[in-house]
């Protein structure tokens, strides 16, 4: 074996490609077909969108999990232990397995040239492609047409929501980004249309190729009622279901996708009513408005698009603390920063700005100026009480200790920016905290 660490395979990962990002489906596809000739037995839901994609495979996991059935599940990023990429029954695989994995990859990709996330992704495939579990679930890494998860048929594809962010490698527009999520559906295929107002580019990708349209309000709805909510589609509906336990008003329309899912996997799997009762209520995801109760309660969030700091901001409003919100916060330089804080600025009473580690941080300067930018006038470094104070700090532990530090009774910590952000701080709260990062 090359390597018998996982860090040790992971680094040199890093390096084997001298591009972070090569989109592209020729070369993965041909390592594949060259690791598994015959393909993965399992049925596969592949799962693209700009939000709203590691929720809907959290509640797949769930509900397929309490019908008795296996599941296997390929995210990106981790948070904390590149093991949350790779998850069996919802629980991350060892270091072995990934090693193992990464070796068959390695024999069989000869002078390829792979990308981290190439890699990795050819790995799960390779561990699914071995266990067989009863069902693969796939969430797009960035994009959908070009990206490496879509070397593989999807019996099912689920698009999300489409938002602007990573335009420089998606489009500049809706449409644009619209039409390279499209590329993961399949002709004589099903499509679960989430969001009601999609590009039109979806529309027509899918019509082009003869995808099979299920869309929200059209083919399936979903309904909130006294004591819940109601679910019907072609020939499925639940009643009494309760919200997924994932917070967020926003997370109705994610499940509703989700048993548009179950509903086209019907003539496959027996899923009872009470299986999507209790999958819906035991739904656990880090990182998504995840609160940790302790003398000073801690939110992490990883929002870092403007869809997302909106669904962010309407958590914080619904969840008002009775005291002073202190936001952790450091992004990524290509993302749209200053859209970012001007959508929960009012919501901020102060802000601790911090550096990530690796060259696509924004600098606390960049993240000053753009806390200007959004309208925030004072950004003093200084130790006041005022509604906006701004502080710097070089990591995300010393901004985090000092927010809270610095809370006061009924006050709270807010982390968020990216995953990344959420991850650094994850790592520092983990010891001191009984904190669950794992599917």
């Amino acid at each position: 074996m090359r390597f018998s660490s996982l860090d040790d395979w992971l680094t040199w990962q890093s390096s084997l490609h001298p591009h972070e990002i090569e989109l592209g489906l020729d070369r993965v596809a041909s390592v594949w077909q060259r690791l598994r000739p015959s393909g993965l037995a399992s049925p596969v839901v592949t799962i693209a969108g700009t939000n709203g994609k590691g929720s809907s495979v959290a509640m797949l996991e769930s509900i397929f999990k309490q019908a008795g059935y296996r599941t296997g599940a390929y995210t990106s990023p981790h948070l904390v232990h590149y093991n949350e990429r790779v998850r069996l029954n919802g629980i991350p695989v060892s270091d072995e397995q990934l090693c193992s994995a990464f070796q068959r990859v390695d024999d069989a990709r000869g002078e390829v040239a792979l990308t981290y996330f190439e890699f990795g992704t050819l790995a799960a495939l390779d561990i699914f492609a071995e266990l067989t579990p009863d069902l693969v679930i796939l969430e797009v890494g960035l994009g959908g047409r070009l990206d490496a998860v879509n070397i593989i048929d999807a019996d099912v594809a689920v698009i999300t929501t489409v938002a602007l962010d990573h335009t420089d490698w998606l489009g500049e527009t809706l449409d644009q980004i619209g039409a390279e999520k499209a590329g993961i559906m399949r002709g004589n295929r099903p499509v679960i249309m989430a969001d009601k107002e999609l590009p039109s580019s979806v529309y027509q990708h899918a019509e082009s190729i003869g995808a099979t349209q299920c869309r929200v309000d059209v083919d399936f709805h979903a309904t909130p009622s006294d004591d819940g909510w109601r679910w019907e589609g072609g020939h499925q509906e639940y009643s009494n279901l309760p919200m997924p336990a994932l917070p967020g008003a926003f997370q109705l329309q994610n499940a509703a996708a989700v048993l548009a899912v179950v509903e086209q996997l019907s003539s496959r799997f027996v899923v009872e009513s009470q299986d999507v009762t209790k999958g819906l209520a035991s739904v656990h995801l880090a990182g998504r408005y995840q609160l940790i109760d302790g003398d000073v309660p801690v939110v992490l969030d990883v929002a870092h698009n403007i869809q997302a700091a909106e669904a962010l901001r309407d958590n914080l409003r619904e969840k008002a603390a009775k005291g002073s919100v202190l936001a952790v916060f450091a992004m990524l330089a290509d993302k749209d920063v200053a859209g970012v804080i001007q959508v929960v600025d009012q919501d901020v009473d102060s802000w601790y700005l911090v550096e990530l580690s690796g060259s696509r941080s924004c600098t606390v300067e960049q993240l000053e100026a753009a806390l200007r930018k959004a309208g925030s006038s004072s950004s003093s470094s200084s130790s006041s009480s005022s509604s906006s104070r701004v502080s710097r700090f070089s990591s995300v532990n010393d901004g985090l200790q000092a927010a809270m530090a610095d809370a006061g009774r009924d006050d709270s910590v807010l982390v968020f920016g990216s995953f990344l952000t959420v991850g650094e701080a994850l790592q520092y709260l983990e010891p001191v905290a009984d904190v669950f990062v794992g599917a």
